[in-house]
């Protein structure tokens, strides 16, 4: 791809915007001005400016369709700016932020170091990501060949329609409707091993989507196995209130939660307490949404 070699010496605010151009037209399958504009909080004539000055740059990168007022990615697309790997992408698109900011040593804005644990990476490859992404954000069908731990036939294609990404903190899974067995459920992005999206419509939308739409409490209490003064460190560290950690969470999301947290969740209370420190307290009302985290 031919890319303009004024590419050197552009200044650094610039290069955050068109850091965004660049992946949000790669991963959503079209940027606009007034996506520019909104995310910098800048005009619509800067935003023009900016993705102007982008296609000068990199001119065979993005192609102005009239039908959506906005640049799509061509077929010789490659990114220039930002690293559009999953691994840099995913924590920023959840963090909301418009571009990937420096993580070296050196450019710490605080001072501060910080270290997250080396967990295995369980991620798909960009091309995939950006059409699972695209169909959520564009509101498409989807085909996508997946590997799952069932007896399914992993070659066969499924139609889904996605609606949200989801990051468990072990993994990423996206939320959709399946269209083979009529309902909504999760699919973890790194067992998708091809996706192409459709141009076809979505019939569902999330407001369908019972178990993600609603809300439940959940109520957990330091398991009883730990001693007394075990007990109320916990109450203190989960800032508790009567004796009871109590927060909101989705139906859809509570097996995750109680995995993450390692709470007991057998009936008995039988797990090692020094590994399983929290007990839930509400179980009649939580486990018909979350059956496959209860022992």
């Amino acid at each position: 791809m031919a890319v303009d070699q004024s590419v050197n010496g552009i200044k650094r605010a610039t290069q955050q915007r068109l850091q965004y151009i660049e992946l949000m037209a790669y991963y959503t399958g079209v940027v606009t001005r007034s996506d520019v504009a909104r995310a910098f909080g800048i005009s619509d004539a800067a935003a023009t400016k900016d993705l102007k000055f982008y296609s000068q740059i990199a001119p065979d990168n993005l192609i102005y369709k009239h039908n959506v007022f906005g640049f799509v990615p061509s077929n010789q697309f490659e990114e220039i700016f930002t690293d559009l790997e999953p691994q840099q992408v995913l924590p920023m698109m959840a963090a909301n932020l418009p571009f990937i900011g420096e993580t070296v040593e050196q450019n710490l804005i605080y001072g501060v170091p910080t270290e997250q644990l080396p967990l295995p990476q369980r991620l798909p490859g960009k091309d995939v990501l950006a059409q699972v992404i695209r169909a959520i954000k564009q509101k498409t069908k989807l085909s996508v060949v997946y590997s799952s731990l069932s007896d399914r036939d992993s070659s066969e294609a499924r139609i889904i329609e996605p609606h949200s990404l989801v990051n468990t903190g072990l993994r990423w899974h996206v939320r959709a409707y399946s269209e083979d067995t009529y309902d909504f459920r999760d699919f973890v992005l790194s067992r998708v091993q091809h996706a192409q999206q459709y141009s076809d419509r979505a019939e569902s939308n999330p407001e369908y989507d019972d178990d993600w739409m609603e809300v439940i409490k959940l109520q957990l209490s330091p398991h009883p196995n730990l001693s007394e003064e075990k007990r109320q460190i916990l109450m203190t560290d989960y800032a508790a209130a009567n004796d009871v950690i109590e927060f909101t969470v989705r139906r859809a999301l509570l097996g995750y939660v109680l995995q993450r947290l390692s709470v007991d969740t057998t009936a008995d209370a039988s797990l090692n307490p020094n590994a399983y420190q929290l007990i839930v307290m509400n179980r009649d009302e939580i486990e018909p949404f979350a059956g496959w985290a209860f022992l």
